[in-house]
């Protein structure tokens, strides 16, 4: 892995925000009365899908040149205005300009997450796993089956939540995503997905269905994508895990290593 500076950080930053871009345009498509949207502030880009969506915040800020505080309280705007909290992801290598200016607005910490990446060479296209699974790209028409799968993943038991199923369901459409399934037994066992942003992969959206998990389904899905951009040129794949836990493991087995953490802030409207 090369040396990590902004260069890099900004390179991996903007494609999970890229992504977050995407998925937004496409849960407007689908649900026009969200309000969903996407737009660009301080380098980098903010995105709303829902007052609770996870994916209504703020990437990549601050990678580029020097942050102004009114482009800070634009960006607040943009998520209070809509009723929602202000959530930025913050990278370490933001310009040091942006720490003072969320301290002053009365930003807290919540939250820490690693990111790790690892380089793709051509013959990373070749990647084999365990031949009892089976991972495919999913079909056009198994948008439904794909949101089910991922979601059943996290949701074992009970009624799935219906807002899981419309955030899979717009991840399935973003233009800047690729979904996979897995099968074993004959059976679809688990989905993931993955977005792809000038050279670089971005992993997501990842689970197995409980009747076939430690059977290697998760490392197949994680390969099959790892071989899947990089027979597309892709030079880096990049994963964020919160910190310590059995996907980080997982992926660190794979060759990735954490290049950095970000700090999750967040400032509620009528916040200081």
């Amino acid at each position: 892995m090369q040396f990590i500076d902004r260069h890099f950080a900004h390179r991996l930053e903007m494609t999970d925000a890229q992504g977050g871009v995407a998925f937004a345009r496409a849960y407007a498509g689908l649900f026009p009365e969200s309000g969903a949207t996407a737009e660009p502030f301080a380098g980098g880009w903010a995105t709303f899908a829902g007052v609770d969506s996870p994916l209504t915040q703020a990437f990549a800020l601050g990678l580029t040149e020097p942050v102004e505080a009114a482009e800070i309280a634009r960006m607040e705007d943009f998520f209070h205005s809509r009723g929602a909290a202000a959530y930025v992801e913050l990278c370490p290598y933001a310009d040091p300009s942006i720490i003072e200016i969320f301290q002053r607005r009365g930003y807290r910490l919540i939250e820490f997450s690693n990111v790790l990446a690892r380089r793709l060479a051509p013959e990373d296209a070749q990647l084999s796993f365990d031949q009892s699974v089976r991972v495919r790209r999913a079909a056009a028409d198994e948008a439904q089956l794909w949101a089910e799968t991922v979601g059943r993943g996290f949701f074992a038991e009970g009624e799935l939540p219906p807002s899981l199923i419309d955030l899979m369901s717009a991840s399935f459409h973003s233009a800047a995503g690729t979904h996979f399934l897995s099968e074993m037994d004959g059976q679809v066992a688990g989905g993931a997905g993955l977005v792809m942003h000038e050279g670089v992969a971005s992993l997501g959206g990842a689970s197995t269905l409980p009747a076939f998990r430690n059977r290697g389904g998760q490392t197949a899905l994680l390969r099959a994508r790892m071989a899947f951009a990089a027979a597309r040129g892709c030079e880096i794949m990049m994963v964020t895990t919160l910190p310590g836990t059995v996907s980080q493991r997982n992926v660190e087995r794979q060759g990735f290593r954490v290049v950095y953490t970000r700090a999750k802030l967040i400032k509620h409207a009528g916040g200081r």
